[in-house]
């Protein structure tokens, strides 16, 4: 059986007194045990729950900085990353200098053949040939020492603004902003994404320098929130206090913001600008995004949400719908190989480790999900940078941490990084042959047990198909934006029966159930997208009429024009 969660015990329920029992139950999972805190929570403020962006190390001194050269027409150039936080926040910085009249451009690495980060090259070429004076980085740097010496020692200043952990030693750069930079940061919160600290900066530069405000409108800044929403939601940054804040009002810029290229991607898309949600950012948005970098360059997907040439958005809209498509295509044929080679095995081990220089290293971070979902094991994936370098995916199959399972495999490692579910890696030239049998005996060293039964998830209430409704979904829906630290609630269906079974997308990869009480009438559709793994096993062997326990989410059914309510399916289990 599911475990269900414990309810708030009788003070905390009479703090919470003003909620319904599920929401007040929600909350508290959520560490919100106060009447103020929960106020907060249920309705993010954007004048009364953003901190002041001067709180931020070295801020001051950054837009401080910037204002001076914007206005006395130094050549700036902003460095951005290229995925969907990256790419959003050079966008910010952007439309801020064009409308400032600032003397700028925009430089994006390319994935394939620069990397991530800074180079030496880059800024070479940025200050001897564009003749730059203010380098402004956006999600990278923090650990770029050499490029951002490079750039001082060429008379260049560097502002730094990031988001991730720092090395050993910070750049020594003009101006470091970034809330996990230093020990004593009197940031109150750390876990802005890169935009969301490139937009900081804006705000603080617009503060600093009041005559800015005589070309760019007072709160004309909250425009660029689309951005910020985008790359917040995107990045997979905590949706918790001032993000939260920052997704909210993402999303609401997003339904009626003007920019051209986000109308005609929603209209490839098929999905209602006025209506998107982060469910839409999460899987329609910032694949597309990301996939211009992947399949090409990422300077397609700047260049749509920074176009006003209509022409120009409807030509590049379609060329990021071209190359998410062939992602998924290419992604397919390394499943495929993948597969194929895992049949050619006797046995199966605990940890996979596979690779083809000809697999480009950008694409195995969803094939290795897809496989480690599977085989329910570490699944390890690499392929062979621009650089020639053995780069890959890992992702965890859900009982293994793979950091430590990296860390426990020495000597075979140059890079890596990420979190106990997933990561990248680079690995030594001469220890590719070597790869899997290292990773073996560091699991077999690690003597990780199977842990899938204590992973399980909680449910957070008991319901019947009865009651999803639309009315339920909407008390539900008070808590979104969902996303990391602020989970979609999780219901448990106790012994319901399966009316019927089908599968439905191009190679049938999805997944549909009708269900039903036994002693009410009507079903409702649970789904299962790319269904595998232990979900897909007990499906097949399923009967009409079966009796099951399931673990859903709620969710809008934006397709159907017989309900506005389904399910989608977590696991499930023949009673």
């Amino acid at each position: 059986m599911f475990p269900l969660y414990e309810p708030p015990d009788d003070a905390l329920r009479e703090e919470l007194a003003q909620y319904d029992d599920l929401t007040a139950a929600l909350l508290a999972r959520r560490g919100i045990v106060t009447n103020e805190s929960a106020e907060k929570f249920l309705n993010p403020s954007y004048d009364a729950h953003l901190y002041d962006p001067f709180l931020m190390t070295d801020m001051r001194k950054a837009a401080r900085r910037l204002a001076d050269a914007i206005l006395s027409g130094e050549r700036i150039a902003v460095w951005s990353d290229y995925d969907c936080d990256g790419i959003p926040g050079g966008v910010i910085l952007h439309d801020f200098l064009k409308k400032a009249g600032a003397n700028f451009e925009n430089y994006i690495p390319h994935r394939h053949n620069e990397g991530y980060g800074m180079n030496i090259d880059g800024v070479e070429k940025l200050v001897k040939q564009g003749g730059v004076k203010l380098i402004v980085t956006v999600d990278s740097g923090v650990v770029d020492t050499e490029p951002i010496a490079c750039a001082r020692e060429l008379g260049t200043d560097v502002i730094l603004t990031d988001h991730h952990l720092p090395g050993a030693l910070l750049p020594n750069a003009f101006a470091v902003v970034n809330p996990h930079a230093r020990p004593d940061e009197t940031y109150p919160f750390q876990e802005l994404c890169g935009a969301g600290v490139a937009w900081k900066l804006v705000c603080a530069t617009l503060t600093e320098e009041p005559a800015l405000h005589k070309k760019i409108p007072r709160g004309w800044e909250k425009w660029l929130l689309d951005m910020v929403g985008l790359a917040t939601i995107a990045d997979m940054v905590p949706l918790t206090d001032e993000n939260r804040v920052l997704a909210t009002y993402g999303l609401l810029v997003m339904r009626k913001s003007p920019r051209i290229g986000l109308q005609k991607l929603c209209r490839v898309m098929r999905i209602n600008q006025r209506a998107i949600t982060e469910d839409d950012v999460g899987f329609m948005i910032a694949p597309r995004v990301n996939a211009a970098s992947r399949m090409g360059d990422a300077k397609d997907a700047f260049r749509l949400f920074t176009t006003s040439d209509e022409n120009e958005a409807d030509e590049l809209a379609k060329k990021l719908e071209r190359a998410n498509r062939q992602r998924k295509a290419d992604a397919g044929a390394i499943t495929r190989a993948v597969h194929t080679r895992l049949k050619e095995r006797k046995t199966m081990r605990s940890v996979i480790a596979l690779g083809d220089p000809e697999w480009r290293p950008a694409l195995l971070g969803l094939v290795a999900g897809t496989i480690a979902d599977e085989y329910e094991r570490p699944v390890f994936l690499w392929g062979r940078e621009g650089n020639m370098r053995f780069k890959g995916s890992v992702r965890s199959g859900g009982s293994t941490h793979v950091l430590e399972l990296i860390r426990a495999t020495p000597d075979t490692f140059t890079e890596f990084g990420g979190h106990a579910g997933a990561g990248g890696f680079t690995v030594r030239d001469e220890a590719i042959f070597f790869l899997e049998d290292r990773l073996v005996d560091a699991h077999a060293r690690l003597a990780i047990p199977e842990t899938v039964n204590a992973l399980m998830k909680h449910a957070d209430a008991t319901i019947t198909p009865e009651e999803a409704t639309d009315i339920f979904l909407k008390r539900i829906e008070k808590l979104a934006p969902f996303g990391v630290q602020n989970l979609k609630p999780v219901f448990l269906l106790r012994a319901v029966l399966v009316q019927e079974i089908s599968r439905f997308g191009k190679s049938e990869e999805h997944l549909k159930l009708k269900i039903h009480s036994s002693n009410e009438p009507g079903s409702i559709d649970a789904v299962a997208f790319f269904a595998k793994g232990a979900v897909a096993r007990t499906v097949h062997a399923l009967d009409r009429d079966s009796r099951v326990n399931i673990l859903v989410h709620i969710e809008r059914d934006t397709f159907s024009r017989s309900s506005s309510v389904r399910l989608r399916l977590i696991d499930i289990r023949l009673v």
